[in-house]
């Protein structure tokens, strides 16, 4: 039997990004299972290592090291947040490893890093949308409501520069804690700021849910815009209606049913909308889009390369061209490693 060809990730598949992390280890799990009934990649099976973060850096930091000097991986696809991406940029860079990140922030990939890719949209986009929904609508004044981790300041300096250069003045900016359970205090100053005519919302995962179920608490009705970090059928669950009329870019994979018939992307999304369905009964999310991404922007690199060592993968992944994913479509360069 040929060895196989190990594919490492360490995944928040607990804890308050689980809503990231869990449908990205259930994605992972279920077509590297699929690909290997296909006869694997190359003729070698693929092998999964993959470990829970919590979404801690720290333990992303361990576990990065773990799958290059113990276990020995080809390849490794994770970090759910930016924060446990940024935190193993270095041990990856060290290592020469080939590394798809599924982080949100523009960061990660500015300046581009030899051994970094990622699949999702950048936060720097997320609020482009948001920005451009507003002036459709002629509202110009917006505040900031986020957490203190890496993606939320990312997403906060995004939308200060993109402001004035888009014609929106930030007439607030409210940070709330790791463990606060309650956004009350920052959402009561927003309201009581002059001019507010829309929150942006630069969270993810379950203080989101916080800051919506306060939002409808306190009986605010200004428009209430979240980034693409809480792209999924949990965040609608956990909020219990809170949620409802809030506004926020999502990848098409979301929408698959809504696309046009010639949309490239429409055929893969709804395929894996209905492969993932099938077995876990549950809804999609992003999150597990840009796990299908990451595997599959991988299996195609080593195929173009004939090979699973990681220089030549790694120079595969930044030739990649016309990728056609479930988040989108990818054309990478060495100047660019993620669109």
């Amino acid at each position: 039997t040929p060895p196989p060809i190990k594919i490492g990730a360490f995944l928040a598949v607990t804890g308050p990004a689980s809503f990231l992390g869990d449908p990205e280890a259930k994605t992972l799990r279920l077509y590297i299972e699929r690909q290997n009934r296909l006869g694997g990649v190359l003729g070698r099976p693929l092998q999964l290592v993959l470990y829970d973060t919590g979404g801690a850096a720290p333990q992303a930091v361990t576990f990065a090291r773990r799958l290059i000097e113990d276990d020995k991986v080809d390849l490794i696809i994770g970090g759910s947040t930016t924060g446990e991406t940024m935190a193993v940029v270095p041990v990856v860079t060290e290592a020469e490893i080939p590394f798809i990140s599924l982080a949100g922030a523009v960061v990660v990939v500015e300046p581009v890093k030899k051994w970094v890719f990622k699949t999702p949209h950048t936060d720097r986009m997320a609020v482009e949308m948001i920005f451009r929904d507003m002036k459709r609508d002629n509202l110009t004044n917006a505040a900031i409501l986020g957490g203190a981790g890496g993606f939320d300041q990312s997403c906060r300096q995004q939308a200060k520069e993109l402001a004035p250069k888009m014609g929106i003045t930030i007439v607030g900016d409210e940070t709330y804690g790791p463990g606060d359970s309650d956004h009350t205090p920052q959402l009561t100053k927003i309201r009581g700021a002059a001019g507010v005519q829309a929150i942006v919302g630069c969270g993810f995962g379950d203080p989101t849910v916080i800051s919506a179920r306060n939002f409808r608490q306190l009986g605010m009705t200004t428009r209430f815009y979240f980034n693409h970090g809480v792209g999924s059928q949990q965040f609608i669950d956990k909020s219990g209606g809170a949620a409802e009329g809030m506004r926020m870019p999502v990848a098409a994979l979301l929408v698959a049913d809504l696309l046009a018939d010639a949309d490239p992307q429409k055929k893969v999304a709804q395929e894996y909308a209905r492969v993932y369905g099938e077995a876990y009964k549950e809804p999609i999310s992003t999150f597990g889009g840009h796990a299908y991404d990451g595997l599959f922007l991988a299996i195609d690199a080593m195929r173009r390369a004939n090979s699973s060592d990681k220089a030549r993968v790694r120079d595969a992944l930044e030739q990649t061209k016309g990728f056609i994913g479930a988040d989108g479509i990818f054309n990478m360069s060495p100047s660019d490693t993620w669109a």
